[in-house]
């Protein structure tokens, strides 16, 4: 009996050394208990940081696009694992994107004005400490186009992750902070906590030393951002429309409407949620839609039976089918399909359930109206002035002009797929936080700093 207590003991003491071990073998750097330990590490690294010159900040910038790089492909399946949601390739390219054309130091531009009286700066200067939300939707590309910004900024960064996209966020900000120090010498500029919760994104909010919040995520947290009484750059919810005209190319916009609604399965805030398509051009455009991937479905009793399956008794869209591949969701509401759907699409009227929620599934109905002169304020109904984003596809410069001034979205894209507002396929620098209810539209360094004015008297003109 002894001898059985003795072996028993031993093998407990074994145990627990073992998992100590394991524990420090986890042990991520950034990562830290408690959101005042995560807080208090960056602003120290941030005042060390912001002692540095400019062309420290370029190196670090150019080591994170350059060093994670490598990483690209595993960040993608480790989020598609994590979150169950969208598409490996899909993710791979919005990493791709982000790397490639998020800028850095170069987007911080000084202004001037001489004359008689001397002359008059205008320079972007470091908040701080940045606190940061990101979703489970676009976890590692939020995370690091942020990164990216706040740091060409001269700022460091809490990182308030999403808990269904934890371990990954974890892992990025933790290869980030070893990137960054190998490039600087400076650690914890990036920082999270090892279990982050709703109680510790309020925590952060209040926190002291935090000086500017920068939110990506839905309308509860923003609201709950806005009332810590900080500088708050805030990215709201969309319900993106798609009008299509008579004058329209249809068959290219059927496809920039398959290509963009269809991307990662529609998680993106920015991707097209309906369309509003005149009536000549209906059923031409849903022709090309199909030959595009669509799947359309025109048995009424499978399309309720789609707004049982995928929207809950609060009128939610359901979680389990955010982000999930059209094949599945047919599947689950009784359709076998023989090849790979990209889209189901659908007839509906503007007030139907999928048209006026936002259900980030690859799910799109399309709304038949008479004209233009209707189909402008159905979609301007269905965005609900959320002034997110929109897109149109039309030849009339005077109609897509028109529509531009009455949307006023922070992102209106004309003759093109929704993802060509990020920098996919169209010009400009990408983000993954579009700061629509506080004005922002496509943040970058520049929204991530303070705007200064430093006078110099008695002359500075060499006019």
């Amino acid at each position: 009996m002894q001898n059985e207590e003795m072996n028993q003991l031993i093998k407990s003491i074994i145990q627990e050394v073992l998992e100590k071990d394991s524990k420090k073998s986890v042990k991520q750097v950034g990562v830290f208990e408690t959101v005042d330990e995560a807080v208090t590490a960056a602003k120290i690294a941030q005042e060390k940081f912001e002692a540095c010159d400019l062309e420290l900040r370029r190196q670090v910038i150019k080591a994170i696009k350059l060093e994670m790089l490598p990483f690209v492909e595993q960040i993608a399946k480790d989020t598609f694992e994590e979150t169950g949601m969208g598409k490996i390739s899909d993710k791979m390219t919005k990493l791709n994107l982000v790397l490639d054309k998020t800028p850095g130091v170069e987007d911080l531009v000084t202004e001037a004005e001489t004359g008689d009286n001397g002359m008059t700066l205008y320079e972007l200067s470091p908040y701080g400490v940045v606190g940061a939300v990101t979703p489970s939707t676009n976890p590692g590309e939020t995370l690091i186009c942020n990164a990216i910004g706040m740091l060409a900024a001269g700022n460091a960064v809490y990182f308030s992750v999403h808990p269904g996209a934890k371990n990954t966020s974890k892992w990025i900000v933790s290869k980030l902070n070893e990137i960054v120090c190998q490039a600087c010498g400076i650690q914890n500029l990036v920082v999270t906590i090892n279990q982050p919760s709703i109680e510790a994104a309020q925590e952060m909010m209040v926190h002291p030393d935090v000086s500017l919040l920068v939110i990506t995520g839905g309308p509860g947290v923003v609201k709950q951002a806005m009332m810590s009484g900080k500088k708050v750059v805030a990215a709201g919810a969309g319900n993106p429309p798609a009008i299509v005209d008579e004058t329209a190319n249809i068959e290219k916009a059927a496809k920039d409407i398959v290509d963009g609604a269809s991307f990662d399965n529609n998680i993106l805030c920015i991707a097209e949620k309906s369309v509003v398509a005149v009536y000549d051009i209906t059923d031409y455009l849903i022709l090309q839609m199909e030959k595009q991937g669509a799947y359309l479905i025109k048995d009424q009793s499978v399309i309720d039976r789609l707004v049982q399956l995928t929207i809950m008794e609060n009128g939610a869209p359901s979680r389990d089918f955010i982000g999930k591949n059209a094949n599945e969701i047919l599947e689950k509401a009784g359709v076998t399909v023989d090849f790979d759907v990209r889209l189901i699409i659908l007839k509906a009227s503007k007030d139907h359930p999928f048209v006026v929620k936002e259900m980030l599934m690859p799910i799109l109905p399309i709304v038949s109206v008479n004209d233009f002169e209707e189909a402008l304020p159905v979609a301007l109904e269905i965005e609900q002035k959320l002034h997110h984003t929109a897109t149109m596809h039309s030849q009339n410069i005077g109609r897509l002009n028109l529509a531009a001034r009455k949307f006023q979205t922070s992102l209106f894209i004309k003759n093109g797929p929704s993802f060509a507002g990020l920098g996919f396929g169209g010009e400009g620098a990408t983000t993954f936080t579009i700061a629509t209810p506080t004005g922002e539209c496509t943040t970058t360094a520049r929204h991530f700093a303070r705007r200064r004015r430093c006078v110099l008297t008695d002359g500075f003109s060499i006019r």
